[in-house]
């Protein structure tokens, strides 16, 4: 009797580890599966970063660019205008 206890105590032992390692796999299973989401959670979150940085950056260089032709053209006008004086000041002499 002593040897079938032994052997019932050694099924449930093999049993338990055999629970234990398939909880274990499984435990590393959905730890990974976390880890992955988090993981391509932050690299969306630097895309969108990445991508707001841009859009600023390239609508800072548009903003840029339009008040330094708006600029260009003020001295253009003053150009001209100081052109159109001086002909009529040496028509006049």
């Amino acid at each position: 009797m002593c040897g079938s206890s032994r052997d019932k105590d050694r099924g449930a032992m093999a049993s338990f580890k055999k629970s234990f390692e398939s909880l274990k796999g499984t435990s590393h299973s959905a730890a990974k599966g976390v880890t992955d989401s988090a993981v391509q959670a932050a690299q969306e979150a630097v895309q969108q970063v990445a991508d707001s940085s841009k859009e600023t950056a390239n609508t800072a260089a548009d903003e840029a660019s339009r008040q330094t032709q708006a600029a260009i053209g003020k001295v253009a006008d003053r150009a001209t205008d100081t052109i159109k004086e001086f002909g009529q000041k040496m028509e006049t002499k």
